[in-house]
C-alpha cells in the first residue's frame, strides 16, 4: 500500500504507462510494473543523462510489484530517482520480486546515500508505513551496496523488524545475485568507475554550466575591452574570443580530457592532474590565437585554472575519494585555482599596455 503522503502524486498513476495494474495483498493493493521500456522511456533517460529535468525525475515512493511476486519473492529497496527505478524493472525482468521505493528527493543511491536521504531510518519508515509485513513471510531486505555510507544493515531488525542484505554494486549483477541464494562475489563488491560511466557524468556538467558560460563569454568581451583588445571593434572580438577559447578549452579539458586520461595523469588528486592536463592543452588556444608571449602565458595560467575547477567536480563521482578527501582537496586547490586566474587576468591586461 502507498503511502499517505504520495496520496497526490500517486492519483494518476494508473495511466503511468509502466504500471500494468494492481496486485492484491494483505496490505492493500499494490501497483504492478512492467520490465518493457517504451519509446518515451529511452528518450527520457537521453534526455535526463543531458541534464534537463534530472532533478525533477522522481518515483512516488511506495511498495512496486514487478512479475508476480508472493509472500516469499525477495524485497530489493532502491531509490525513488525513477531513472534508477526504471533501470531495475528493465534488468530484473523475467523475476518476479517486491520493489519497495524510499523518498531520496530524486537523487540516485550513492549521492544519497551521501546527503543521508537514504538512510536507515527512512529505509525503517517506508516498511512500516507499506505493511511489508503483511506482504511477505520472510523478514529480509536486499540494500544496495552503494547506500551503505547511511544505511546500517543491523539497526534495520530494531527499528522495523526486516534484517538488511547489501546486494552487488552493479544493477546488472542482480539476477546472478539473486541465483545464487544472494550469495555477492568478490567482483560484485568492486566499483569501478569506466570510460562510458565517466562520459555519462560529463555530459551533465555540459548542461549545468551553461549559465557559467554565459557569464564567461560576457566577461571576456569586458575584459578584451579594457586592455588587449584596444579600442576597436575587430580588437575587442579578437581579444574576446581568444579569452573564451581558453575557457572553454579549460572546461573540456576538465570535463572530458581528465577522465577519459584519469589512469593516465600522473597525480592522485583531480584538482592536480586539471592543473597539468590545462597547462598542455592550454597550447591549442594559445597558440592559435594569442597576439604576444603575454598573451599566450596568460591563456596558459587562466586554462590550467579552470581545467583545475572543472576536473574537481568529478571528486565526489568516483571511489577514489571520501568526503573528507574532497574537502580537503577543495581547500588546497582553489586558493591555487583563483591565485591562478587572477594571475593570467592581471598578465593579459597590463600585458597589453606595457
Amino acid at each position: 500500500m502507498l503511502p499517505p503522503e504520495a496520496a497526490g502524486e500517486q492519483a494518476g498513476l494508473r495511466a503511468w504507462h509502466f504500471v500494468q495494474d494492481w496486485l492484491s495483498t494483505a496490505a492493500g493493493l499494490v501497483p504492478r510494473v512492467s520490465p518493457k521500456w517504451q519509446l518515451s522511456d529511452y528518450v527520457r533517460a537521453a534526455w535526463v543523462r543531458l541534464g534537463p529535468g534530472r532533478d525533477s525525475y522522481r518515483m512516488a515512493p511506495g511498495l512496486y510489484a514487478l512479475g508476480n511476486p508472493d509472500q516469499d519473492s525477495p524485497v530489493l529497496v532502491t531509490c525513488n530517482f525513477k531513472l534508477t527505478f526504471d533501470t531495475l524493472r528493465n534488468k530484473l525482468a523475467g523475476r518476479s520480486c517486491w520493489l519497495l521505493v524510499v523518498e531520496t528527493y530524486g537523487i540516485n543511491v550513492w549521492c544519497a546515500a551521501g546527503k543521508q536521504s537514504f538512510s536507515t531510518e527512512e529505509v525503517a519508515r517506508r516498511v512500516r508505513e507499506t505493511g511489508l509485513d503483511r506482504v511477505v513471510s520472510h523478514h529480509t531486505l536486499i540494500l544496495p551496496q552503494l547506500a551503505g555510507p547511511s544505511v546500517a544493515a543491523y539497526r534495520l531488525k530494531k527499528l522495523c523488524g526486516f534484517k538488511g542484505v547489501f546486494g552487488p554494486v552493479r544493477i546488472e549483477d542482480l539476477l546472478e545475485f539473486l541465483e545464487s541464494g544472494m550469495q555477492v562475489s568478490r567482483e560484485m563488491r568492486l566499483v569501478r568507475f569506466p570510460l562510458p560511466q565517466r562520459l555519462e557524468v560529463a555530459l551533465v556538467e555540459v548542461y549545468g554550466v551553461r549559465r557559467f558560460l554565459l557569464g564567461a563569454l560576457l566577461a571576456c568581451f569586458v575584459l578584451a575591452a579594457l586592455g588587449p583588445g584596444g579600442f576597436t571593434l575587430t580588437g575587442i572580438a579578437g581579444a574576446g574570443v581568444g579569452a573564451f577559447a581558453t575557457v572553454l578549452t579549460g572546461f573540456a579539458t576538465g570535463t572530458f580530457v581528465v577522465p577519459a586520461l584519469l589512469a593516465r595523469i600522473p597525480m592522485r588528486s583531480f584538482a592536480a592532474k586539471g592543473l597539468l592536463a590545462g597547462a598542455v592543452t592550454a597550447f591549442l588556444p594559445a597558440g592559435l590565437l594569442a597576439g604576444t608571449l603575454v598573451q599566450a602565458g596568460a591563456q596558459i595560467l587562466a586554462c590550467s585554472a579552470f581545467a583545475s575547477w572543472f576536473a574537481m567536480n568529478y571528486t565526489g563521482s568516483t571511489p577514489f575519494t571520501s568526503l573528507s578527501g574532497v574537502d580537503r582537496e577543495m581547500r588546497l586547490y582553489m586558493p591555487v585555482q583563483g591565485g591562478l586566474l587572477l594571475a593570467a587576468i592581471l598578465i593579459w591586461l597590463i600585458g597589453a599596455w606595457i
